[in-house]
C-alpha cells in the first residue's frame, strides 16, 4: 500500500457540529484511504479559535513532506479545509506531492490537466470568497455592536470585560491608576519617563512609556471609541471627568512635535527589478512626484529610475493578456452548468441508492432484534450482527452527508464570476486611481519583474491558467471547454 497522510481542520465552532469535527473528518479520509489503497502514515490536525488564527499543524506537516520523500500523497477534505489563503497554495505545490481532495472528486499534482488546474484554482478563489465574506459578516456584527454603544474589543487599562453579560465594567484595581496618572501629568511636572517611575515604585507596576502615552490620549475614559475608522459614542460607565482628560490633552500638546504623514506609494512591494532580484522602491520628489528604482541591495544596478505614471500605464497593459472572448466566455459557463446539472442528477442516484442500502440495513436490524425477543437466534449471534450492522449503518450515512456537502455552492457562478474578473481586468483598472489600480494589481498577480523595456507579471491561481490559455488561443475544442472536476465516486460502499 502506498503511503499518505492526512490533514485536517475546524474551527472551535465547527468542532462543535458533528459534521464538521475532526473525528468525522478523518473517519471519511481513512475510508476513502481504504477504497483508494493508501496508507495513512500520520494525521496532522488544527484547531482555530477567535484566539488562535495560526495553524501549527499545518507548518508541520510541511516539514514533515520535506523531510519524509517517500511519501508524496496528501489527503485532504475539501479545498477550504487546506488553503486559507494563495500563500498556502504555493506551499503545497513547491512540495511537489499529489492532493487528495475526497469530497470535491479532484487529484490536484504537478502531471494534472490545465483544466483540473484551473477548476482548483476557481475553487481556491471561492475558499478564499467564502472566508472573506465570513470576514465581513463578523464585521458586520461588529460595527452593528459599536453602533448600540459597547466597545467589541478587548477592554482598555482600567477596564475589563464581563464576560457573563458581555459588557465593559469599570476595574476596581487598576481604575485608580489611569486616575493618578492623569492627575499628576496635568500639573506639568511630569514626563512620561518620570510618570513610568511613578508607578513602578507606587504600584509596583512595569508600563512602557508607549502604553502611558496611550492612557492619557486614549478617549475610550470619556466615553467614545474608535472602530473600523469610525468614532462612536460609548455606553460603558465613566471614571475620568471630560475637563480633566481636556487638560491633559493641552499639556501633551505643548510637548509633542507635529507628525507628518507619509505620501502614498501605491504600487510599492509589487515590482522586482529583473536585474538583480531586488525589489523597486518609491521616492517622492518635490513633494508631488513619485519615482520608482531598484533598491540596490546587491550592488549598484543600472535600471533606471521610472515616473509613477509611465510604470502605472505598464502594469495596466499585462492585464490585457487575461481578456477572453465574450462568446468563448459564455460557452465555458454554460457547459459548466450542463457539467453540474449532471453531477447532481449523478449525486440524486447515489443518494436514492445510499437511502435505500441504509433502509435495508436498519430493516435487518429491526427484525434480528426481534428474533432475538423470541428466542431464535442466540446472543453471540446477535451482538456480533449488531456491531456489524452498526459500522455499515455509519458509513453510508457518512456517505450521504458526503453527497449533501457536494451541493453546497454554485460551481459555474463562481466560476462565472472568476472568469469575468479576468476579462474585465483592464478596462477596470484604467478607469481607477493608484490606490486601487495597486488593489487590483494584487488581486490577480503575485508580483512584476522589471527591467528597462518590459515588464513581466507573476499572475496568481487561477489567473495563470487563464493567461497561458490566452496567450496560445486555446479557447476552441471540446477538451479545452470540459472543465468539470471529476463527481464523487458512485458505489463507494457496497450495494
Amino acid at each position: 500500500m502506498s503511503p499518505s497522510i492526512i490533514y485536517i481542520r475546524v474551527s472551535s465552532r465547527e468542532q462543535q457540529q458533528e459534521g464538521f469535527s475532526l473525528g468525522a473528518q478523518v473517519r471519511f479520509l481513512r475510508e476513502y484511504a481504504a477504497r483508494r489503497g493508501f496508507e495513512v502514515v500520520k494525521v496532522f490536525e488544527d484547531v482555530e479559535t477567535a484566539k488562535t488564527s495560526g495553524r501549527k499543524a499545518f507548518g508541520e506537516m510541511v516539514k514533515w513532506l520535506k523531510k519524509n520523500r517517500h511519501c508524496r500523497t496528501l489527503l485532504v477534505e475539501k479545498t477550504d479545509r487546506l488553503y486559507r489563503n494563495f500563500h498556502d497554495h504555493v506551499t503545497i505545490e513547491d512540495l511537489d506531492i499529489e492532493v487528495h481532495l475526497a469530497k470535491e472528486g479532484q487529484i490536484i499534482s504537478k502531471n494534472s490537466r490545465s483544466q483540473d488546474r484551473l477548476i482548483h484554482g476557481i475553487n481556491l478563489v471561492v475558499a478564499r470568497g467564502y472566508s472573506e465574506n465570513l470576514k465581513e459578516e463578523v464585521k458586520k456584527g461588529m460595527r452593528e455592536k459599536c453602533i448600540q454603544g459597547i466597545y467589541p474589543g478587548h477592554a482598555p487599562f482600567g477596564y475589563r470585560n464581563n464576560k457573563g453579560d458581555r459588557t465593559i465594567e469599570i476595574d476596581p484595581d487598576d481604575s485608580p491608576i489611569v486616575l493618578r496618572l492623569m492627575e499628576q501629568y496635568v500639573t506639568g511636572a511630569h514626563t512620561l519617563s518620570t510618570l513610568q517611575k511613578m508607578l513602578k515604585d507606587e504600584y509596583g507596576k512595569k508600563m512602557s512609556r508607549n502604553n502611558i502615552h496611550k492612557v492619557l490620549t486614549n478617549r475610550f475614559y470619556v466615553g467614545e471609541f474608535q472602530w473600523g475608522g469610525e468614532t462612536y459614542r460609548g455606553t460603558h460607565p465613566l471614571f475620568i471627568s471630560s475637563q480633566l482628560f481636556a487638560d491633559v490633552q493641552a499639556v501633551l500638546a505643548g510637548h509633542n512635535r507635529p507628525k507628518y504623514s507619509k505620501h502614498e506609494i501605491a504600487f510599492r512591494g509589487l515590482m522586482n527589478c529583473a536585474h538583480d532580484g531586488c525589489m523597486l522602491t518609491g521616492e517622492l520628489k518635490k513633494g508631488k512626484y513619485v519615482y520608482y528604482r531598484c533598491t540596490g541591495n546587491r550592488g549598484k544596478c543600472d535600471l533606471p529610475r521610472f515616473k509613477e505614471e509611465e510604470l502605472a500605464d505598464r502594469l495596466g497593459e499585462s492585464l490585457k493578456g487575461l481578456q477572453i472572448p465574450q462568446e468563448i466566455l459564455e460557452q465555458i459557463v454554460a457547459k459548466l452548468r450542463e457539467d453540474q446539472s449532471n453531477t447532481a442528477n449523478r449525486l440524486d442516484a447515489e443518494r436514492a441508492r445510499l437511502q435505500a442500502r441504509l433502509t435495508t440495513i436498519q430493516g435487518r436490524m429491526d427484525a434480528a432484534y426481534i428474533d432475538k425477543l423470541d428466542g431464535k437466534i442466540p446472543e453471540d449471534f446477535w451482538q456480533r450482527k449488531m456491531a456489524e450492522w452498526r459500522t455499515e449503518e455509519r458509513q453510508v450515512k457518512l456517505a450521504i452527508e458526503g453527497l449533501a456537502d457536494g451541493e453546497a455552492h454554485d460551481v459555474a457562478l463562481n466560476a462565472q464570476q472568476v472568469l469575468e474578473l479576468a476579462n474585465k481586468a483592464y478596462f477596470l483598472y484604467v478607469t481607477q486611481d493608484s490606490a486601487e489600480k495597486a488593489k487590483l494589481l494584487r488581486m490577480l498577480c503575485w508580483n512584476f519583474s522589471v527591467d528597462d523595456a518590459s515588464l513581466t507579471p507573476t499572475y496568481k491561481y487561477p489567473f495563470d491558467a487563464i493567461f497561458e490559455r490566452a496567450k496560445m488561443n486555446e479557447w476552441s475544442g471540446r477538451e479545452d471547454l470540459n472543465l468539470r472536476p471529476p463527481g464523487p465516486e458512485p458505489g463507494a460502499l457496497p450495494g
